[in-house]
């Protein structure tokens, strides 16, 4: 049985409200999407292995990160790579109120004012608070894929299979670059990218995903 948050199930999707969680175009094409950065611990390491492949990934950056590691964060811009919000604190939706989400939201975009991509934090998220944000955001970014590197009880060879057996044509990956997710997310990154190279995949930005 599909464990749910690992890929979740159409009646969770729908739950949400409006949002990307793939790309249905059937292109053999995958989005590697990194939460709750930037650190300097994981951050720059992640960079040069993505460098060293020649991909470009999502950073969906906490703000308070970008605050305290602001040098971090511009390496992450001089690479090339996509910026997403992802809250100013990994605020969850359900635990607070509208009106403080949305303004730890903003919070967010001040030091992330490029940021045309939004994920909440845990998922959480309801319908008429996807509309809201999507008057600000170009897509609402949620996963296919979601391989829990945060999780210690998992080994690293526990968490790339979790890609490996999950992955599929359009996927939108989910790893954490954050201190957290330690060796289990170095792991289950490098041999990933190696396994969907070997399977003759491409590697996407989803701000490129057309609306489906």
């Amino acid at each position: 049985m599909t464990d749910w948050i690992i890929q979740p199930p159409e009646w969770f999707r729908r739950m949400a409200g409006k949002g990307t969680w793939r790309d249905k175009s059937g292109r053999r094409i995958v989005y590697l999407t990194f939460d709750d950065g930037p650190v300097p611990e994981q951050t720059p390491w992640v960079l040069e292995l993505l460098s060293a492949h020649n991909i470009k990934a999502t950073f969906f950056c906490v703000g308070d990160n970008i605050r305290k590691h602001g040098d971090v964060y511009e390496q992450v811009v001089k690479h090339g790579h996509t910026i997403g919000n992802h809250t100013f604190n990994h605020m969850q939706l359900f635990k607070n109120s509208g009106k403080k989400y949305m303004q730890n939201v903003e919070e967010c975009n001040r030091v992330a004012p490029t940021a045309r991509l939004f994920r909440p934090p845990h998922g959480q998220m309801t319908p008429w608070r996807a509309g809201r944000l999507s008057e600000t955001f170009d897509k609402i970014v949620f996963w296919d894929v979601m391989p829990k590197d945060y999780d210690k009880t998992l080994t690293p060879e526990q968490v790339f299979e979790n890609v490996r057996r999950y992955v599929r044509p359009g996927s939108i990956i989910v790893f954490h670059d954050s201190i957290k997710a330690g060796e289990r997310m170095r792991y289950a990154l490098r041999h990933t990218i190696e396994y969907l190279k070997s399977e003759g995949y491409e590697f996407g930005l989803v701000s490129e995903i057309k609306t489906n």
